[in-house]
């Protein structure tokens, strides 16, 4: 049976990048770039809450570092390093082989060295830590929006809201086409961080936040942080098309509140519209404006005939 050191050597030690000290020490030693802040964030993911217990372990794997990696974007960081903290059940080594392998898939992808974390027994459970770098006062953040704002988003929101909904078996049969199931679900297990997306905007956004809780939850965020409000309106927003006909309210919810969607929002001045279109078309992604910010503090959601949306829920809370 492999101890704690054999899994640790085994499956998540990798030559030293970007760190003095890695992997195999009590401590990681890093040293940050010159005229640079550390940017921190934190991410859990557990079975049966974050993922399905049957997820395929690759994906597993990908998904716990990639919406670590997707907080970074939102602030405009680079992302440079990670710690893992895991607990197992058990030692499955073909598990734990497809978990570190999606893990570094997107590691790699978004040069992020794994320079330390923990390993122990319980139910399955991974903790992510994510650091990047960021120029001194130049992070996007989520209080620094103005009134009048373009609030715009990355993207298509609600494709990991359906597949969600597919893999539990909550939708009517037939309401997706089998590329429609496949693309949906690959949204849920295997999101892209908008890496590239908050470096271009650091000069640019006044404020913004990754959608990992649902459109309406976390502008929501954005809007109480800034002590401002916002109108939407349901006809801009890029939400997913499918074939067959779905019921709205219920096509709303998804892609309003649904979550795991690791688009960015953000809000810039309108002086910004053309320049935010030509990122988008140099990034080949689609940036799409869905509402403005205003001073008076409520969230409006408006129809095409500007009559008012009201969702039973505004977002996934943990503890609801």
């Amino acid at each position: 049976m492999p101890t704690e050191f054999n899994i640790v050597d085994k499956y998540f030690t990798r030559p030293i990048q970007n760190a003095d000290l890695s992997v195999g020490d009590d401590a990681a030693l890093i040293q940050i770039s010159a005229g640079h802040q550390l940017a921190i964030s934190a991410d859990m993911s557990v079975a049966g809450t974050h993922f399905l217990e049957d997820c395929p372990a690759y994906f597993v794997g990908w998904k716990s570092l990639a919406v670590n990696i997707s907080d970074m974007a939102a602030m405009g960081a680079t992302p440079k390093w990670a710690t893992l903290a895991i607990a197992l059940p058990n030692i499955d080594e073909a598990w734990l082989a497809e978990f570190s392998r999606g893990f570094f898939a997107c590691a790699d992808e978004h040069g992020v060295s794994l320079i330390g974390g923990d390993t122990t027994r319980g139910p399955l459970n991974i903790s992510v830590q994510i650091m990047g770098e960021v120029p001194i006062g130049k992070a996007l953040r989520r209080d620094s929006a103005k009134a009048n704002d373009e609030i715009w988003v990355s993207g298509t929101l609600g494709e990991a809201a359906l597949g969600l909904a597919q893999l539990q078996n909550k939708l009517p049969e037939n309401t997706l086409t089998a590329t429609e199931k496949q693309t949906c679900i690959d949204a849920l297990q295997a999101p892209q961080p908008r890496v590239t997306l908050g470096l271009a905007l650091k000069e640019i956004a006044h404020s913004a936040i990754d959608i990992s809780d649902g459109i309406l939850a976390d502008l929501g965020h954005i809007l109480e942080r800034s002590n401002l409000g916002a109108n939407l309106y349901w006809e801009q927003i890029p939400h997913v098309n499918i074939i067959n006909e779905i019921d709205v309210k219920t096509l709303q919810s998804l892609c309003l509140a649904g979550g795991d969607d690791y688009e960015l929002c953000f809000t810039a001045s309108t002086s910004q519209h053309d320049t935010i279109l030509a990122i988008g078309k140099k990034l080949n992604l689609k940036l799409s404006v869905i509402g403005e910010t205003t001073q008076e503090t409520n969230l409006n959601l408006y129809d095409i005939n500007h009559q008012p949306i009201k969702l039973k829920t505004s977002g996934y809370d943990h503890f609801s």
